[in-house]
């Protein structure tokens, strides 16, 4: 029985460890453009996952993220940058990852194999029919992440599968399934390279777009960006300047004056309305600068 593509050898490059430092990379680079095709190919599958998570998470809905290893990282990593790149709730937007916490800076041992210890995980955080559960494996068959899918399907919760090996149980179980089929790896069975680099861009691609469904982006600015520290305040003025053609002193005036807020600042400047008035008709749109701006 042939091992899955993920871990099969790879063709072409049998002396890999005798090639000079500028091929190794050159090879190891070119590589890497089969995870963009990849996910490029699975665009349709992206564009259902979007649909489906969308309306569940304008019910309150979380995005609740499931893997081991490269994967689970993976999915903690776009879990935690969703707050101050969006705003998004830190308490709607939860990893887990085989092992625990432990895990995120070294393997543990038997975590991943363990499928009651995914399905444990996964309902420890008592998900409902709004949540949204991405559940990450490159080879499609990790049981730990098979059993929090499994839980997250008895709880009602929308299941995204991502996997990069064709008819996955990962992917076949889920509501919607998403394979990015980026074969071998130069370095055989090292899935960390450009199936981790698929998911990456998929995981990138799926927040983002849901994101912007959700009205935390206008035209194409990050517009509920949290202003943490000072780069990201210099950032903030600069896009209500550029969504209002204002200039830096007026909106970081307004920004300033809508307690630094974004979005508020916008419709302010826009509409000629007091901060007051701004949020209560973003808040009237459910945050749509666009909506708030109109007639």
């Amino acid at each position: 029985m042939l091992p899955p593509r993920t871990e099969q050898p790879f063709p072409g490059h049998e002396h890999l460890d005798e090639y000079e430092t500028g091929r190794l990379v050159e090879v190891l680079v070119d590589d890497q453009a089969v995870a963009a095709r990849a996910v490029r190919n699975a665009a349709a599958q992206l564009t259902q996952a979007v649909d489906a998570a969308v309306p569940r998470l304008e019910q309150g809905g979380r995005l609740i993220y499931v893997g081991a290893g490269t994967s689970g990282r993976l999915g903690l990593l776009d879990s935690v940058e969703l707050n101050p790149t969006f705003s998004w709730p830190h308490d709607r937007s939860i990893a887990i990852l085989a092992g625990g916490p432990p895990a995120i800076y070294q393997a543990v041992e038997g975590a991943e194999d363990d499928q009651e210890w995914g399905a444990q995980d996964l309902l420890a955080l008592k998900p409902g029919p709004h949540d949204v559960v991405i559940l990450l494996a490159a080879s499609g068959a990790t049981p730990y992440t098979l059993g929090a899918l499994a839980a997250a399907r008895s709880a009602g919760a929308l299941t995204i599968g991502i996997a990069n090996n064709p008819e996955a149980p990962l992917t076949a179980g889920a509501e919607v399934g998403i394979t990015l089929d980026t074969g071998p790896e130069v370095i055989s069975g090292s899935t960390r390279l450009k199936a981790g680099t698929s998911q990456k861009i998929a995981l990138n691609t799926f927040s983002s777009a849901v994101m912007v469904k959700l009205h935390k982006v206008f035209g194409n600015l990050m517009v509920d960006v949290r202003p943490t520290n000072a780069k990201l305040v210099r950032r903030a003025i600069r896009l209500v300047a550029l969504a209002t053609g204002a200039d830096e002193v007026r909106a970081r005036e307004a920004f300033e004056a809508c307690d630094a807020q974004v979005k508020p600042a916008i419709v302010s400047l826009l509409k000629g309305l007091p901060p007051d008035q701004a949020r209560e008709r973003l808040s009237a749109v459910q945050g749509s600068v666009r909506a708030a701006l109109r007639d």
